[in-house]
């Protein structure tokens, strides 16, 4: 039920030269959007141009034909395919792609989504800090989180689109704020010490209209709070609404901010 679209940067000249990687989750509130999209394909070449690095975009199955918890396997199988990748094997061309084998630096795995794709980024997260890594081979280096679907209290947070859309597509028990499938913070979910990557770089609009960026300046504080032992960024970009570097990748906001991620992908 997981497939991907993987690319490749243009320069790349012989299999010695190792690459970062990121696995890209697609967003659309859960139940839309798709990794063969125009638009992901256009900002993908772009943000892979631009890091030098290999990507997986995923496509994963969407709510409410399919339970919400099903898209978080989809995506761990995802990324636990990527992890396959780095054993010291040959490659065979049984259910691996000769990219991500042969170039691949295994190092430098980033996850990234945007809106939908960054609460998915968090539970990817969340599971490889459950579980030691992706593999026992494979940790995630950095995470980007680009106006991530994560919903805390807020005065009238009950009015917004994303809030109505969470109780339509979640199970009974995890509808409402109470649930830490859509709240990071909720009293029931896991600590955020637990966070199973190194580096993380949040990414909010200041005109989001669909998360207000209030959500990013909670969550950063309750990462805080944690305990968590890695790099915490958070980058407000003013004048600017919910996954702007995806509708307008050309603009000029939008290439710096590119440009900062494709600078955190590379880094170890």
């Amino acid at each position: 039920h997981v497939s991907a679209r993987l690319y490749l940067p243009k320069n790349t000249n012989n299999s010695t030269q190792k690459l970062p990687i990121f696995v890209y989750y697609h967003g659309g509130a859960l139940v839309l959007g798709s990794a063969f999209f125009n638009a992901y394909q256009r900002y993908l070449n772009v943000l892979v141009s631009e890091s030098n690095a290999i990507a997986i975009s995923v496509e994963y199955r969407l709510a409410p034909e399919h339970d919400v918890t099903t898209i978080y396997e989809d995506a761990w199988t995802a990324l636990q395919w990527v992890a396959s990748h780095a054993s010291e094997k040959k490659f065979t061309s049984g259910n691996e792609d000769p990219w991500v084998k042969n170039y691949g630096d295994f190092s430098r795995l980033s996850v990234i989504g945007d809106s939908a794709g960054g609460n998915i980024v968090y539970h990817m997260a969340m599971r490889a800090g459950r579980e030691g890594g992706v593999n026992e081979k494979v940790a995630i280096n950095g995470s980007i989180y680009v106006c991530p679907y994560l919903l805390v209290p807020l005065e009238n947070i009950e009015q917004n689109v994303s809030y109505k859309n969470w109780i339509i597509i979640s199970s009974p028990s995890e509808a409402g704020l109470h649930s830490p499938l859509i709240n990071p913070l909720a009293e029931n979910g896991p600590s955020l010490s637990q966070l199973g990557c190194s580096r993380m770089l949040l990414c909010f609009a200041e005109k989001d209209e669909y998360i207000p960026k209030e959500i990013g300046v909670r969550f950063v504080e309750g990462v805080k709070k944690s305990g968590w032992k890695g790099d915490l960024e958070l980058i407000e970009v003013e004048d600017e609404g919910h996954c702007f570097q995806l509708a307008y990748p050309e603009t000029e906001k939008s290439q710096n901010l590119i440009k900062r991620f494709a600078a955190f992908i590379q880094l170890k």
